[in-house]
């Protein structure tokens, strides 16, 4: 049994497909199918199972996972305390980002932490909150930016800020004239939503008391991007929900109005998140305060964005 092993397992638990697996390892299919066999000869147990045309973890698999998670995030910690010991300002930063806040933070972000952080380059990876979490527990992410709170005990987290939702609609809609909506007008049955999977789809059905069950929108829409609702309202297709800094960045041409929700919950909380017995705490702190100033300087206070307080890690 070794790391790469290891990492293997993790790869096909994570994305469920062999072949895939392999590329994103940059291995052969037969290679990684190889090893992994090995490996389940010498433990005794199977660690995967065919259901359809996809690879699951069997039931003791799931437990191998979760422990080959924490073994390959104790190596890499091992390596990043013995870099951190060097320079702690010093190497790359593996950061995940999710969709809907990437497009609208990393822009004031990237460059403010080039600038002032020159030698710990962001490298990022732009998924779903829960494709983030498994690589930021097994270390092969130092640490994520979400929009929801992971309740893990295992994890720390930096409130970076706050952002109100504004209902976005055509400029001609009767609500435009509005200067804000209040949550008990919305007909979630007009709303756009994103895809299963994205936060602010649910964060959007929980403001409107609604259930993914339950919510029927004006059409079997499913978008992957917040940009994609943002174009079809403006085509007078529906209604959608958007975050404060996503409305900072709509395109002003005419097309679109974005007023602020009152009542219920809407806001969401943005924050930097990473494992406890992550040893680069002092990188990430101080990243943590490069994108406040980057937001406080280029944005202020548009779009209702009420930034973080300093934390001291």
């Amino acid at each position: 049994m070794n790391l790469r092993d290891l990492r293997y397992v993790l790869s096909v638990a994570e994305i469920g497909h062999f072949g895939r697996a392999a590329a994103s390892c940059n291995v052969s299919q037969p290679t990684l199918s190889g090893q992994i066999l090995k490996l389940e000869e010498e433990l005794g147990v199977a660690i995967f199972e065919r259901v359809g045309k996809r690879v699951r973890p069997t039931p003791v698999g799931e437990q191998i996972v979760l422990h080959a998670r924490r073994a390959v995030g104790a190596a890499s910690d091992i390596v990043s305390t013995a870099r951190s010991s060097r320079d702690p300002l010093s190497g790359v930063i593996r950061l995940g980002v999710i969709p809907t806040i990437a497009p609208y933070l990393m822009p004031y972000a990237l460059p403010a932490a080039a600038e002032l952080m020159p030698r710990a380059p962001l490298m990022i990876t732009e998924d779903l909150t829960g494709r983030l979490l498994p690589p930021l527990a097994a270390g092969d992410l130092d640490a994520v930016i979400i929009a929801t709170d992971p309740e893990n005990d295992r994890l720390s987290q930096i409130d970076l800020y706050e952002e109100p939702f504004f209902l976005v609609m055509p400029s001609n809609h009767a609500m435009s004239t509005d200067t804000e909506i209040d949550v008990a007008r919305i007909d979630p049955s007009n709303l756009l939503l994103l895809t299963d999977g994205h936060c602010l789809r649910d964060q959007a059905l929980d403001l409107c008391n609604q259930t993914a069950g339950t919510a029927q929108g004006t059409a079997d829409v499913r978008a992957a991007s917040l940009e994609t609702l943002l174009q079809l309202t403006a085509a007078n297709y529906g209604l959608t929900l958007a975050p404060g800094l996503a409305v900072t960045a709509m395109r002003e041409d005419g097309r679109l109005t974005a007023r602020p929700i009152v009542g219920g919950r809407a806001s969401r909380r943005v924050r930097l998140v990473y494992r406890r017995d992550m040893p680069r705490k002092q990188a990430l702190a101080s990243l943590a305060s490069v994108i406040r100033a980057s937001l406080e300087r280029c944005v202020g206070d548009g779009g209702g964005i009420v930034i973080g307080k300093t934390d001291h890690l």
